[in-house]
């Protein structure tokens, strides 16, 4: 594909570095001078310091040829008119932009037709909270991805020292998990590996693991994570994400129709019986408003760093920390903080991947990569009519991907023992009409399946060779 994007912030950057990996034809366009330089230094692909309104700039950054264009600069209204400028020019091209009002969001969704010939409006607080919801909703004992319409979950979860995990074989995994699962990735010393039966499991290896929903809390045990009910939740930061965060938890799912799936493939959040809520702003206006809007909730005006008022409010006493200010040091500060003093889980929200792995080695039990979240939600929509879905995994080595099998798929009636996946990749899941399940060697590819497979960063060429139509 050709693809433009517009701005070279933190999500512009990520973005066009996976797609140039993918051997994408990128061109980026961005108006400040010092992110122009530093995105060229970086990136293999055509880079112009112009503004993304201009339509000169649009040209030459190939508009006449393009297949889609991405608009993720600083400002709602830029993004929103750059799409309408290139539209005007580009019907048939992709149009995607980033927004953070939620009135451009909902004027977007299904039914109400296109504003401004834009395909897709993408929210960063949505996606990010929404993320976090589907966190609590699984106990916040790891990263949880779930899949729609399947019973089936990918767990991620550190493996603790003296667990049952510890010095395991795979080749004996099924003598200790009875239930139907799969060990998918590893995470070991900052490298992925896709484990074999000869592969042994160690303390410290963060281990992606695929089983059902109602087996997860069991395998999770054995890696040394016992699930505690989460009836106190503290949320530090009553800003757009804490105050997303706090609606997903004393609001029903029925009361939020309105509100866009994050990904195709994932499951609404449907809140569990929440005891109490707390929510941590040091701005007194904010809090005001947080007062009136979530009268259910304690609002207290106070600042986190304050040693003094976590033990006077018996913070140490919640069951969950949830830390989502504007300061990722401080959310991940204050999670690891909070549990020091004796709270059971703590989620933080960081900006980019560089400080996730840190935030967990220190013993944060889930964090979330906000850029990330934004450029999986941007990918998904970009893959192309077969994909419905990406996910990165693995630091952003790894993609988890959906896709829909057509009547025209190269590998439509071949038998898994035949398949091969480029670069060691797998097939992990087939959802084929209601049921679910993970294949086995007899597998063949049917019409209409959905599959979800594993594989490395850099194959979506013989992806779509593989799942492309045939010749």
């Amino acid at each position: 594909m050709r693809i433009i994007i517009v701005g070279a912030g933190m999500v512009g950057t990520q973005l066009a570095k996976y797609l140039v990996q993918e051997k994408h034809d990128v061109s980026l366009i961005e108006s400040n001078e010092e992110r122009a330089r530093h995105a060229s230094n970086r990136l293999d692909c055509l880079v112009l310091h112009d503004g993304g309104n201009s339509l000169s700039a649009l040209e030459e950054a190939g508009l006449d040829k393009a297949d889609a264009l991405v608009c993720v600069t600083d400002s709602d209204e830029v993004n929103m008119i750059i799409c309408g400028l290139a539209a005007s020019r580009q019907s048939a091209l992709l149009k995607i932009a980033r927004v953070r009002n939620d009135d451009y969001v909902w004027l977007n969704r299904p039914g109400t037709g296109r504003v401004l010939g834009i395909d897709h409006f993408v929210h960063p607080d949505v996606e990010a909270a929404r993320t976090v919801l589907d966190a609590v909703e699984h106990g916040a004992m790891g990263e949880i991805l779930s899949f729609a319409n399947t019973s089936y979950e990918l767990g991620s979860i550190d493996i603790a020292e003296k667990s049952a995990f510890d010095g395991l074989a795979l080749r004996d995994f099924r003598s200790l998990v009875k239930a139907e699962s799969l060990v998918t990735l590893l995470e070991r010393g900052g490298e992925c590996i896709l484990p074999s039966g000869s592969t042994t499991l160690t303390r410290k290896d963060r281990m992606y693991i695929l089983a059902k929903e109602e087996d997860m809390s069991g395998i999770f045990a054995l890696a040394g994570r016992l699930e505690k009910p989460l009836r106190k939740i503290g949320i530090v930061g009553g800003g757009r994400i804490g105050s997303l965060i706090a609606e997903g938890l004393l609001k029903t799912s029925g009361e939020d129709k309105k509100r866009p799936p994050v990904f195709s493939f994932f499951k609404s959040f449907i809140p569990k019986s929440i005891r109490r809520v707390i929510i941590i702003e040091k701005d007194y206006e904010l809090c005001k408003d947080l007062a009136a809007r979530f009268p259910e909730a304690l609002i207290l005006n106070e600042d986190i760093s304050d040693e003094s008022f976590v033990g006077e409010e018996r913070i140490d006493g919640l069951d969950l920390i949830i830390t989502a200010t504007a300061n990722q040091e401080l959310n991940m500060i204050a999670a690891l903080y909070l549990k020091s003093r004796g709270v059971h889980r703590a989620i933080a929200v960081v900006t980019g991947q560089g400080y996730t792995a840190i935030a967990r080695k220190l013993g944060v039990d889930v964090v979330l990569p906000r850029q990330s979240v934004v450029v999986d939600s941007i990918l998904s929509h970009l893959m192309g009519e077969r994909v419905k879905g990406v996910h990165r995994i693995g630091g952003g080595g790894t993609d988890i991907i959906e896709i829909e099998i057509s009547h025209n798929t190269a590998v439509l009636g071949t038998p898994l023992t035949q398949f091969r996946l480029p670069r060691g990749g797998l097939v992990m899941l087939v959802q084929r009409g209601e049921e679910s399940f993970i294949p086995t060697g007899d597998y063949v590819f049917t019409e209409k399946d959905r599959i979800i497979l594993i594989a490395k960063t850099g194959s979506e060429a013989d992806l779509e060779r593989l799942f492309g139509a045939s010749p």
